[in-house]
């Protein structure tokens, strides 16, 4: 049965305008971006195989082209549509954050970080510039690879932040284990950062590790003083 044979309730399209997207399951999501099935299947049934076949909404989501593209009822043309779907997500996260409001929702700066480095196979240490209200002047990666304390260069840090004119700073790097515990190592690096950074009276305002589902804030567990 077509989807449209469907009662009105049931169809994606209409269940989301209703009553919102937060009430569709993953595979009617998908279903909506897919648009159509394949012979045989509606949308729905081939959003619920893919899902499946890749172990989930995220997995399909973060497939690289050739992984995506081998499925039938997907191709270039949907993997380009999804990453642009995916990019204005991360943009508009990233929009909510140069508001003067910003900075005020932690939970609005974790969703922000997560966008941006959840996915990412190696370590990759990030800083958030600020202006003096504390809104966001630009996000930048700044270390790559395992990092320890000798592997983060405070002098590299403090030539960023001057070229930015900030007022103070947040950073961030991401634990590809998926834990998002800060270790010894973690805590060293922030200190001399935060040594570093107070001859130039630029605050260090958080520290946030990021994991699998988890964002961990040093600033909220009393790490940074």
């Amino acid at each position: 049965m077509a989807i449209t044979d469907w009662p009105a309730s049931e169809r994606p399209r209409e269940k989301l305008l209703s009553q919102g997207a937060i009430s569709l399951s993953d595979a009617e999501l998908l279903a909506i971006f897919l648009r159509t099935g394949i012979a045989g299947k509606t949308a729905v049934d081939l959003a619920r195989e893919l899902l499946a076949t890749f172990g989930g909404l995220r997995p399909l989501l973060e497939a690289g082209q050739n992984e995506f593209c081998a499925h039938l009822g997907l191709g270039p043309a949907k993997f380009t549509q999804l990453q642009a779907v995916l990019e204005m997500g991360r943009r508009h996260l990233k929009q909510t954050l140069h508001k003067p409001d910003g900075f005020t929702d932690p939970e609005s700066v974790k969703s922000y970080l997560t966008s941006q480095m959840r996915h990412l196979p190696h370590e990759v240490f990030s800083c958030l510039f600020l202006d003096n209200q504390n809104r966001l002047i630009h996000y930048e990666e700044m270390f790559k690879g395992t990092l320890d304390a000798a592997s983060v260069y405070p002098r590299e840090v403090v030539k960023q932040v001057i070229y930015h004119n900030a007022a103070a700073v947040m950073f961030a790097h991401n634990h590809p284990s998926g834990v998002a515990e800060p270790s010894q190592s973690d805590e060293r690096i922030t200190s001399k950062l935060v040594a570093a950074l107070a001859l130039l009276d630029v605050r260090v305002l958080d520290h946030f590790i990021v994991g699998d589902g988890q964002v961990v804030s040093m600033a909220q567990r009393g790490l940074i003083s």
